[in-house]
Parts: C-alpha cells; sequence; structure tokens
C-alpha cells in the first residue's frame, strides 16, 4: 500500500501532466536534454520557481525515460557544476502509466542572477529567455535589496543641494502629509530624517530630487506633440524638459494640456463660460508622475509623453515589478514601487498614494470624462499608457455605419460593452438585425467579439485596430492640430 505522501506526490504529478506548459512548467522527453534543463533551471530560479518535468513529449503524452542507479545523481551534479550560484533543486523520480518520470522542482533564488552556463535566463510565459546585461545588473540590485534610488552618488555634496527647493518641499509636506519637521531645522538633518542621506554621502534620490543642476541624464522627459497619428516629423511642438522630478511632472502636464483640446460652451442662465478638455487632466498627471517614480532609472532611456490626434501615449523605462502583471493593473493591487525612496517623497506632498490605486483612478477617470478606458502595454522594454479618444461621429459615418450602429457605438462609449439583447432593446430591432449590425462592427475592426458562437456575450470596442483604420481613413489638414492651451 502506498503511504499518504506517496499518494499525494503522485496525484499531484498527474494534475501537472495534463496542464499546459507554463511560466511555472516544462516538459523535456529525454534526459539527453541536459543543457536546455539547466537552462530552464536557470530561468525558473530567476522568476517564480516551477517544475521540470522530464519523460513528457511537448503533445504531453508520456513517454517515460530510464533511471538507473546514477542517474539522479549524475543529474544533480550537473545541474550544480554548470549553476553559478549553483542551484540544489529537488529532484525525484515518480513511476506513471507504467513508465518512469523525473520531476525537478525549483524554488526561485535569493541571490539573483543565477547563470547557467555563464548566461543568464528568465521565464517568460512558456519560454526561457536570455536576459541582457542591464536586467542582470538590475537582478544583482535587487537581490541585494539596494534600489537605484538608494544608491550613494560618489561625485555628489551638499553644495550641489538647492536649499529651497527642500525647504518648500518640507512646508508642503508638513501641510499634506504632517511631516514632522520644523522650518528651522538644518539642512543636513532634514536630509537625514527623510532618508536622503546615507553615511554622510548624497543618495541619487536627493539629486533628482534637490539638485541645483540636473545631474543624472535620466532626469528627463521628452515631450512630442506629432502632427497626426503615426510618429513621424514634422512635429508641432517637441520640447526636452530637464529639472528635479517633481517639476519634471508639472511641465510634463502643462506640455500635454497646451497641446490638446479644449471645449467651450455656455450654460443659459450662467455668465461664466464652461471648459473641459478633451482627456481628464488628473489622469493624464498620474500617469506622468507613475513614468517619473516607477521608471527604471539604470536605464539611459528618457520618460517620453507623446500626443497625436487620437491618443496620447506615457513612456517609462523599464517593466512592471515581476509580482504584477497588466491584468492586476485593472483591479485591486499592492503597491509595489521600483524606487522605494523617491515614491516616498513623491507621497509626502501627495503627488501619490501609496495603495496601488492610480491605475483603477485613471481608468475611473476616463469612463467619467466618456473617453475609452487607458490601454497598458509593453513596447519594446518600456511601460506604456496609452489615452484614446472616442471615435468621432463623421468617423463612424465614413465607416459606412448606419445610425443603429453609431448608437450602439456611443452605447459602448459611456457603458463599456453591449450584448445583443441590448442592441436590440436600444434600436427596437430584431435579435437576427441586431446579430447582423453586430457582426458587420466586427468585421469593420469597430468591435471585438467576446465568446462565440451562442456563447458570445457581449461586443466591445477594439480601439488598437479601430485606431489603425480610421487613420487611413481620416485625413486631416495640418492648420486643424495647432491648439492653444485656453482653446482659441
Amino acid at each position: 500500500m502506498q503511504s499518504p505522501l506517496v499518494s499525494s506526490m503522485k496525484s499531484r504529478l498527474l494534475k501537472l501532466v495534463k496542464k499546459q506548459e507554463s511560466e511555472i512548467l516544462e516538459f523535456k522527453p529525454s534526459l539527453s536534454q541536459i543543457k536546455d534543463i539547466i537552462e530552464t533551471v536557470s530561468a525558473f530560479s530567476n522568476t517564480n520557481g516551477g517544475s521540470i518535468i522530464i519523460g513528457v513529449d511537448d503533445k504531453r503524452n508520456v513517454i517515460g525515460v530510464d533511471v538507473g542507479k546514477k542517474t539522479i545523481e549524475s543529474l544533480a551534479n550537473e545541474i550544480k557544476q554548470n549553476t553559478d550560484p549553483q542551484i540544489y533543486p529537488s529532484i525525484s523520480v515518480e513511476y506513471i502509466y507504467g513508465k518512469n518520470v523525473v520531476i525537478i522542482e525549483v524554488k526561485e533564488s535569493k541571490s539573483k542572477p543565477v547563470f547557467a552556463f555563464d548566461r543568464v535566463y528568465k521565464r517568460v510565459g512558456k519560454s526561457n529567455h536570455r536576459v541582457s546585461s542591464d536586467e542582470i545588473r538590475e537582478m544583482a540590485l535587487e537581490g541585494k535589496k539596494i534600489y537605484w534610488d538608494e544608491q550613494i552618488c560618489e561625485d555628489a555634496s551638499l553644495e550641489d543641494i538647492d536649499e529651497e527647493k527642500i525647504r518648500r518641499f518640507v512646508k508642503e509636506a508638513r501641510r499634506q502629509r504632517g511631516l514632522n519637521i520644523s522650518d528651522g531645522t538644518p539642512l543636513k538633518e532634514i536630509l537625514i530624517k527623510i532618508k536622503l542621506l546615507k553615511d554622510k554621502k548624497l543618495t541619487n534620490a536627493a539629486l533628482l530630487l534637490f539638485s541645483k543642476e540636473p545631474k543624472f541624464l535620466q532626469s528627463e522627459i521628452k515631450c512630442i506633440r506629432f502632427s497626426g497619428n503615426e510618429p513621424v516629423k514634422p512635429y508641432i511642438d517637441f520640447q526636452t524638459l530637464e529639472g528635479s522630478v517633481f517639476n519634471l511632472v508639472d511641465r510634463a502636464e502643462d506640455f500635454v494640456l497646451r497641446n490638446i483640446r479644449k471645449s467651450i460652451w455656455l450654460v443659459p442662465g450662467q455668465v461664466q463660460r464652461e471648459e473641459k478638455y478633451e482627456y481628464p487632466p488628473d489622469a493624464i498627471r498620474e500617469a506622468v508622475t507613475n513614468a517619473v517614480v516607477h521608471r527604471d532609472y539604470n536605464s539611459p532611456s528618457k520618460v517620453q509623453v507623446r500626443v497625436f490626434d487620437n491618443r496620447i501615449e506615457v513612456w517609462s523605462p523599464g517593466l512592471l515589478p515581476n509580482e504584477i502583471t497588466i491584468d492586476d493593473l485593472k483591479r485591486e493591487h499592492r503597491s509595489i514601487p521600483r524606487n522605494p525612496l523617491l515614491f516616498k517623497q513623491f507621497f509626502w506632498i501627495r503627488y501619490v498614494e501609496d495603495v496601488g490605486g492610480g491605475t483603477l483612478d485613471m481608468i475611473r477617470q476616463c469612463k467619467e470624462w466618456g473617453i475609452p478606458e487607458p490601454e497598458f502595454k509593453f513596447v519594446t522594454g518600456a511601460f506604456v499608457v496609452v489615452f484614446s479618444l472616442p471615435p468621432s461621429l463623421d468617423d463612424l459615418k465614413k465607416l459606412g455605419l448606419n445610425e443603429r450602429q453609431i448608437k450602439g457605438v456611443e452605447y459602448v462609449m459611456k457603458k463599456g460593452s453591449i450584448a445583443n439583447k441590448e442592441y436590440t432593446e436600444l434600436n427596437s430591432v430584431s435579435r437576427k438585425t441586431a446579430t447582423l449590425d453586430l457582426d458587420d462592427l466586427t468585421k469593420k475592426g469597430v468591435f471585438l467579439r467576446v465568446g462565440k458562437g451562442k456563447r458570445v456575450i457581449k461586443y466591445m470596442l477594439l480601439r488598437k485596430d479601430y485606431a489603425k483604420m480610421t487613420q487611413k481613413i481620416t485625413q486631416k489638414s495640418s492648420e486643424k492640430h495647432k491648439y492653444q492651451k485656453n482653446g482659441d
């Protein structure tokens, strides 16, 4: 009779074999693929750990392996000798479907990066990716828990610090969050209390925040107003902003507001006119602030703010922390600052909140503003936030949409999605007519169908494909792009 432990292990193995390869699971048909196996050990060690099952092919067929007296010992030695720091995974043999399979259980390493054959790998989806030299340095810093903003800037001194900037900051932080530092506190003591001075030396964060002159190339934001919807010249407006990071956020926001339209109208019974930007300013400011606070300062790349006719993009060098996915940004999640010391100073004066709700605020603000919720994505090593405008009535008509379809698109803009039943009731038409209209919207790239056949649940706006389509259809003169901040 099998012991409960053996039975439990076998039960777990049977479940694993039925699963697809993933970020934490890989199948190998043979022990002869030792190089690939060790690279996967490195990848799992540098990411979230995982299981390697040897004796199972890509189609999850159990084909088994020959296991001799020294098979496990030899495998363990190969892994130990070709990893640095040396990895000692748990290795076991299980007998299922009449065959032996080998299971290697790898834990996430506390000492990163873990090399395999003098190279470093990480797990992305179901593949092992070789890590760049920049990422290796970042892993090493994270492993030591020394963040870039906490590192000492060796060639800086107190003479580089603008005392007036710090005293304004202290006054504001005391007003906003009750920072317990009085006006007369000496400069050096202030820096110690807010942890910007370590071992009598200034941190990188101190220079980003309060230096008299920009100390780092990374302390810049490139702001571009493009003519149209493609990132090509000529530019309508272009600025390279330099200065303290607080100042960068404020000036980047000003650049955007200067380069987007503002609606102005008179309300009956009121003398003062009503005004509204086409994008919610608070959401734009949140995206820019996040880009500055959470960017990868090891990268020489710049934060970029790109303004197009139909969208705004905010680019931040670096990816999300391993613990957070793009889907997590659309629901309640933890705050995991990449630059905790810098983040703390932004917190003191209410530029950020330490609750992980910034992306949710952006989504809510866009919905309340009547524009699509922002898109979050990765592009060539950067994290990008995209704010898009809803399609105009003219754009929809140019696509050949009928009045019912336009009504349906406007409904989705407000509600986020539409089902066949809702479309039927909205337009007082039959289910068949609603299906034909919705299918046509899907074929034209306006809607994304969620579900298949009778299990279609709803239709949503397919912003990315729609934007590409309207770029080809809608041609505007350059004069229409020259907007002023006051809306004139």
